[in-house]
């Protein structure tokens, strides 16, 4: 009897309609109740299991919405499908089909390049880089700035996108604090650092242009480039990061991290940072400065960024606020030539690369009031007490098999192993122990030529990065 192939549970959290369903769409997909099969009748099957004649003709009558029964009134329904065939109407369910291989676009099929790596699936655990430490963060006080923002949101008009408040404490802040030039109007407000790349790259790129890119260095550039068709070519770092380009040569565009390269952490120099700007030709190569965590400086004053030394409109400049504040708040932004703001602004509706108001309202008035600087000055002593103690605990726990770079400023360091190439294994090793870092050679372009760990030291308590090198140290 077909009741015995039914189990209902009376106390379970589906009702016996929605449980009775899926048995028996179960039962016909799996084969078990095959093509022409003629079903009990609905006061027979209810009698058998224990419930309404109601729940069984309601549960037939879905089946045969999607597909599955015939069913008539005054006759027994019957089964219109086999085992392996699929229904394609609305009620259809992930269990009724079957996969596919599907065609993916030339981007896609290379994401597994600049794809997040085993140790990114892993939890927040030390020493993963790239982030700061959103314990210390003044969490009341973005409370209310958020609350505020809220109560205020019932009065406020349909505004830009780009908020006007937001964009005018930006401006002052980049420019007192970065060197940046730049109007409020310059600036764009969007979901991350990566979206301003993504925007960038949807205005600019033509495919088959090239875009230079540091090797080693950040690949969710490389992905964002190579989504507008492209040709990425990785340039090889010196002590001063990004290696100046050939006068002859010249990309449409040029990506680099020239305040805190990523991941090395190397400073590029005034010297240099002025040849790249007299060797790119106005409106035909354009740089993209990405300074992601360029609020953090410890040895000595930040050199200024390079958009404020360019005198023709070239270099688009971004930031995050994901790694001074917490990556909860998910915003990044853009100071985008003179020349391009229009068409970027239209751009950015159309992909939809928005960023809700209320946090961008919010994060106006954390910034007017003082509490941003205020926290930036805290972390700053913080981050590089914990920079220093790293790196103390490496060269004592660690110092036989790894060397460290030491950085002047950002929230992570590279330790290069000083024998052995298998620095992927290692991560492996060391995520299963419980420390979670990142292998240099992940980060290469092409085939990898520095092998070594990227630490995160931001987000961890000196107590933290201490019991980290101790696990460090028993997987070597």
């Amino acid at each position: 009897m077909i009741s015995g192939l039914i189990n209902l549970k009376r106390a379970g959290d589906e009702g016996l309609v929605v449980q009775l369903t899926s048995r028996l769409r179960n039962l016909i997909a799996a084969g078990s109740l095959g093509k022409g099969y003629v079903l009990p009748s609905s006061r027979r099957l209810a009698s058998e299991l224990g419930v309404s004649r109601n729940t069984v003709t309601y549960a037939f009558e879905q089946l045969a919405a999607e597909g599955y029964l015939t069913a008539s009134h005054g006759r027994r329904a019957v089964v219109t499908i086999d085992g392996d065939e699929r229904a394609e109407g609305a009620g259809a369910v992930a269990s009724s089909i079957r996969p596919v291989k599907p065609r993916l676009s030339p981007w896609a099929s290379k994401l597994k390049q600049t794809d997040w790596p085993m140790s990114y699936q892993a939890p927040l655990r030390p020493l993963r880089p790239g982030h700061g430490d959103f314990r210390e963060f003044p969490n009341e006080i973005w409370a209310r700035c958020l609350r505020g923002s809220a109560v205020r949101a019932v009065k406020r008009e349909l505004g830009p996108v780009n908020r006007t408040r937001l964009r005018e404490a930006l401006a002052h802040y980049l420019a007192t604090s970065r060197g940046v030039r730049a109007t409020a109007e310059q600036i764009m407000i969007l979901p991350s650092a990566q979206a301003a790349l993504t925007l960038i790259a949807a205005v600019l790129i033509t495919p088959g242009d090239e875009v230079w890119v540091e090797d080693p260095g950040y690949p969710g550039a490389a992905a964002a480039f190579r989504g507008s068709g492209a040709r990425v070519i990785g340039v090889e770092l010196d002590e001063q990061g990004m290696q100046r380009m050939p006068d002859v040569l010249a990309p449409k565009l040029v990506f680099m991290t020239p305040s805190h390269q990523h991941p090395t952490g190397r400073l590029m120099s005034l010297e240099r940072r002025t040849e790249f700007l007299r060797t790119s030709r106005p409106g035909k190569t354009w740089i993209v400065e990405d300074d992601y965590d360029g609020e953090f400086h410890y040895d000595s004053r930040p050199v200024p960024a390079l958009q404020g030394l360019d005198a023709h409109g070239r270099v688009f400049y971004v930031g995050t606020f994901s790694k001074a504040m917490t990556s909860d708040i998910r915003l990044g932004y853009l100071v985008a030539p003179p020349a391009l703001v229009g068409t970027l602004e239209i751009a950015q509706r159309h992909m939809g690369l928005i960023a809700a108001s209320h946090i961008q309202e919010a994060l106006a008035e954390f910034i007017s009031d003082g509490h941003f600087l205020a926290h930036l000055r805290r972390m700053r002593r913080l981050y590089h007490a914990r920079r220093d103690h790293l790196v103390e605990g490496l060269e004592h726990h660690l110092g036989e098999v790894l060397s460290a770079e030491v950085p002047s400023g950002g929230i992570q360091l590279v330790a290069r192993l000083k024998r052995g190439r298998a620095d992927q294994a290692v991560v492996k090793r060391l995520v299963a122990a419980g420390v979670v870092t990142r292998a240099l050679s992940s980060l290469a372009l092409g085939k990898p030529r520095d092998h070594g760990l990227l630490l995160g030291f931001a987000a961890w308590r000196e107590n933290e990065i201490s019991a980290a090198l101790r696990t460090m140290a028993s997987c070597f």
